[in-house]
């Protein structure tokens, strides 16, 4: 089978409906950068607008992730990353735990009230949103490499 990227593949199959990309992101509900983002795989289009798309060119969602293997990729890591959502006791919640532990053993020893708060305030933050911390630092580790 011969593998196409995604964006390849909404060239193609808008080309063959004789239809601009004004046209298509007119159909779409979408604007024109959109169009042009994801038929030059900069991004990838919202499963809604793969919908569309699917209506517009006569396919369907399925045959879209088959033809890129780089979309199915990225499925399966959402897929991996929703499993791992299942765990109720990730890492975060043992180091948000010691970091409140730790916070109350130093102020036995120093005697100061304010770092057992802040300590605990910290370790809950922590064991609550540790998944969401690690994410936004990976984003922000993400869009760091990709403007550089």
């Amino acid at each position: 089978m011969n593998e196409l990227r995604l964006g390849n593949q909404l060239e193609k199959l808008r080309e063959e409906q004789k239809m601009s990309q004004e046209e298509a992101a007119k159909q779409v509900g979408v604007s024109v950068q959109h169009i042009h983002k994801w038929e030059n795989n900069q991004s990838y289009p919202e499963i809604q607008h793969l919908l569309k798309l699917g209506d517009i060119y006569g396919t369907t969602i399925d045959e879209f992730i088959k033809s890129d293997a780089a979309l199915q990729s990225r499925i399966n890591i959402i897929e991996e990353e929703k499993e791992d959502d299942d765990e109720l006791l990730h890492p975060g919640f043992y180091i948000g735990i010691g970091i409140m532990f730790l916070g109350t053993f130093l102020s036995l020893i120093i005697g100061n009230l304010t770092i057992t708060m802040v300590t605990n305030i910290a370790g809950m933050l922590i064991a609550c949103f540790y998944k969401g911390i690690l994410k936004l630092l990976k984003d922000i580790k993400k869009d760091f490499y990709e403007q550089g």
